[in-house]
């Protein structure tokens, strides 16, 4: 691959998904740190990404947002490191499916019910609450793996998501999420992008 990849983010943001695969896929990237209300509302920024959000991947001339796009879009930009199934396979359905499932339905549940307001079943994304839940479990429990006998980016982003909301304890850590998360968060990869970031965390508090 020919074009320069930058990753804007913030130590302290959903960046670290993308820091992750980043890592994970082993490409080469410049990293652009940006502050909460100041260099992320810059014109220069919100001509990447009107949002004022991070991340964004900028390769080359071309904008990407939104973790679960970035992180589809990393996986098939290293296909030798197998993070998404062949083209056309249902296996590669089923990473889209829980890719997709944890940022969509899922993430706005845990949003909504922290805000204390879920939408009525018939028009949330994630339905009732027992099926959410459920479905889940369901696709957790007892496996190492989401999809396959392989480590795939549905595991990426369905860990960085179970641990980071059982931490700040928005989802019950219960043994079902934590014994499928530890496995992969001491992925090397994993390991290296949370030390990047919490380096930079530190820095800033000294």
């Amino acid at each position: 691959m020919s074009d320069t990849l930058t990753f804007h983010t913030h130590p302290q943001s959903r960046g670290r998904i993308t820091r992750w695969m980043l890592e994970e896929t082993g490409l080469r990237y410049d990293a652009v740190i940006l502050e909460y209300g100041t260099s992320m509302k810059s014109a220069q920024y919100l001509a990447l990404n009107p949002m004022g959000k991070v991340p964004a991947l900028l390769q080359g001339s071309t904008v990407i947002t939104e973790n679960a796009a970035i992180c589809l879009h990393l996986a098939d930009l290293a296909p030798w490191k197998g993070l998404l199934p062949p083209v056309g396979s249902a296996e590669r359905g089923a990473c889209y499916r829980w890719v997709l499932f944890a940022a969509g339905p899922l993430e706005a549940f845990v949003t909504d019910r922290r805000h204390g307001s879920l939408a009525p079943p018939m028009e949330a994304g994630y339905g009732t609450v027992e099926d959410l839940m459920h479905t889940l479990e369901t696709a957790v429990a007892g496996k190492r793996y989401l999809v396959g006998d392989g480590f795939t980016v549905a595991d990426l982003y369905m860990a960085s998501f179970l641990s980071y909301y059982m931490r700040v304890g928005e989802l019950e850590a219960k043994p079902v999420f934590t014994d499928y998360c530890a496995v992969h968060l001491q992925r090397p990869a994993s390991v290296r992008a949370g030390e990047l970031d919490d380096a930079l965390v530190t820095a800033r508090a000294a």
